[in-house]
């Protein structure tokens, strides 16, 4: 289950849990289109009044073009979701999907790797310390 903010109602977190779940499914399963490939919805932040959802997600491969179809692709088919969220969620508004690229997970690669390296430089340092003593 992924983390919301406290401000947002219990309901509200359900509903959002369900809609990634589903999207995950359907497109996964249900989108044909060719520029979508390995996409996972990481997070849905949906409005208090249901009436918008930001659905982040990530991809396996994170270069700006592959971003920037996969983007078009969902917004392409955001009306075929919707419609299909329709049919399997019986909620009184279906929100409007707003698809949005998630770097949080190339950005903690990014940020592990400058710690790694600076630990390997920490560690040659301690070494040269201890051979010079």
């Amino acid at each position: 289950m992924a983390k919301h903010s406290k401000s947002i109602p219990s309901r509200g977190l359900r509903v959002a849990d369900q809609i990634q779940k589903d999207l995950s499914e359907l497109i996964a399963f249900e989108l044909k289109d060719p520029r979508v490939g390995m996409v996972t919805i990481s997070e849905v932040q949906l409005t208090p009044d249901y009436a918008h959802a930001k659905v982040y997600f990530t991809l396996l491969k994170d270069s700006p073009d592959e971003v920037k179809q996969t983007v078009e692709g969902l917004s392409k088919a955001a009306g075929y979701l919707r419609n299909q969220l329709g049919k399997r969620l019986h909620i009184h508004t279906l929100p409007q999907l707003h698809f949005v690229h998630d770097t949080s997970t190339s950005r903690g690669l990014q940020m592990s790797a400058l710690i790694d390296k600076a630990n390997a430089t920490r560690a040659a340092d301690y070494d040269e310390q201890q051979d010079s003593e």
